[in-house]
């Protein structure tokens, strides 16, 4: 039976294998294999509250469905849920895996909605009146 992923402390060490596109910036993720979660630290200006938020989605879906799991930006701002895991990996469940992505993006659909404006803004350094031009459409 599979081990619980603690995931308790951040690391400062970023496992290469978190990101798994280089033109997707990684947010967070959490690694069941190695028991580690990770933040990226040019996000540090996001609120503690959104950080404890984020830390606790990935590590309940790496005890849930075990293998690597990543929130991040793609190129165009929008933020994207990946999940992945080792070949001779027989516990992981890519259906489950799927499932619960889903589950995620319903349950906390506002959370990544202010999460891709946050990056737009203060990350891409994109214009505020012309986003919310955008979202007003």
């Amino acid at each position: 039976m599979r081990g619980k992923c603690p995931c308790a402390e951040s690391t400062d060490m970023y496992d290469e294998r978190i990101d798994m596109d280089n033109d997707r910036i990684v947010l967070c993720g959490a690694n069941a294999y190695e028991m580690k979660y990770y933040f990226n630290e040019q996000f540090a200006g996001i609120p503690e509250s959104i950080k404890e938020e984020l830390h606790i989605i990935c590590v309940l879906f790496t005890e849930e469905v075990g293998g690597i799991f990543t929130i991040g930006f793609e190129p165009d701002g929008t933020l994207s849920l990946q999940t992945d895991a080792e070949e001779d990996d027989i516990y992981y469940d890519e259906v489950s895996s799927g499932l619960l992505v889903g589950e995620i993006r319903r349950k906390r659909q506002e959370l990544f909605e202010s999460l891709s404006l946050y990056y737009r803004v203060f990350i891409r350094k994109e214009d505020v009146s012309q986003l919310l031009d955008q979202s007003g459409e």
